[in-house]
């Protein structure tokens, strides 16, 4: 099914910088979610009833900055990661379309989308295992590192590269075909919400909004459970899982299938605006 979209075509090197500025864009609003999201999906028993009431006692032991614990490694890496995503993406587009004068299919927006998730796991993969640790350190009990260098030296250190890149085959299960869907879902949106007869790059900025929004919780619908079990798998100590089937049958084994999607609620109050905001920029 081909998309109505225009002849104009927009070069990688366009979408990298897009990209990057969006990232930060992307950070700034969702990071205070996505600490509880992390606190919600790791913790050991229950510590926390729900989103609201690790919100409360978060700001309340930590203040408000203990929502930004980890924001220091995304922040490092979040324009190089969100612009290959976006170069990706093109690049993808580039590969696929060999008429650049007939519109992508949602196949081929579908597909570049997953190797933009490819393209970004070499930054995301060290980046997400740092800030998963980072935001868990009050719920350890310990302050075991003193910010996202000293955590990435220490793991380099101790068990070299692999601790670094540990989770990186989760990150891939997560962000590859979830990206696809979100760059499908976010095009189908936005020229089903582009009156007859005009441009959808006219699109207004509320439309915008509202289809990076619901691409962004869609996105998240169908990465939530890869996700969930890399926050456990990132942030646990070391030989507590042998790999990633060991952590999926003990999270099934001590929690059921619910326990693929703890920390639903952060995910959705912060999917909407954050990638709102992303594709906004």
């Amino acid at each position: 099914m081909d998309t109505v979209e225009s002849d104009r075509r927009v070069s990688p090197l366009k979408n990298f910088v897009a990209g990057g500025f969006g990232g930060i864009c992307l950070l700034l609003a969702g990071h205070p979610l996505d600490t509880i999201k992390v606190r919600l999906q790791t913790q050991d028993c229950a510590v926390y009833k729900g989103t609201f009431d690790c919100f409360r006692k978060t700001v309340s032991k930590e203040g408000i900055f203990g929502l930004y614990k980890g924001m220091g490694a995304p922040l490092a890496g979040v324009t190089p990661m969100m612009a290959l995503n976006f170069f990706g993406f093109g690049l993808g587009k580039e590969l696929l379309q060999r008429d650049p004068t007939v519109p992508a299919t949602y196949t081929q927006i579908y597909l570049a989308g997953m190797l933009a998730g490819v393209c970004t796991t070499v930054i995301v993969a060290p980046g997400e295992r740092i800030k998963c640790l980072l935001q868990i350190l009050p719920l350890a009990g310990r302050m075991k590192y003193t910010g996202p260098l000293d955590c990435a030296v220490r793991l380099y250190k101790q068990q070299g590269i692999c601790s670094v890149y540990k989770g990186t085959i989760l990150t891939l299960i997560r962000d590859v075909p979830s990206n696809g869907v979100y760059f499908l879902t976010y095009d189908y949106l936005k020229h089903y919400l582009t009156p007859d007869g005009e441009c959808v790059h006219h699109l207004s900025t509320s439309r915008v909004l509202l289809a990076g929004g619901i691409a962004g919780m869609i996105n998240w619908l169908i990465a939530l459970p890869a996700d969930v079990l890399k926050s456990n798998y990132q942030s646990a100590t070391d030989g507590r899982y042998q790999g990633v089937r060991h952590v999926l049958r003990t999270l099934l084994k001590e929690e059921g299938a619910q326990g693929l999607y703890k920390g639903f609620s952060a995910v959705m109050l912060r999917a909407f605006p954050a990638n709102a905001m992303w594709m906004l920029s």
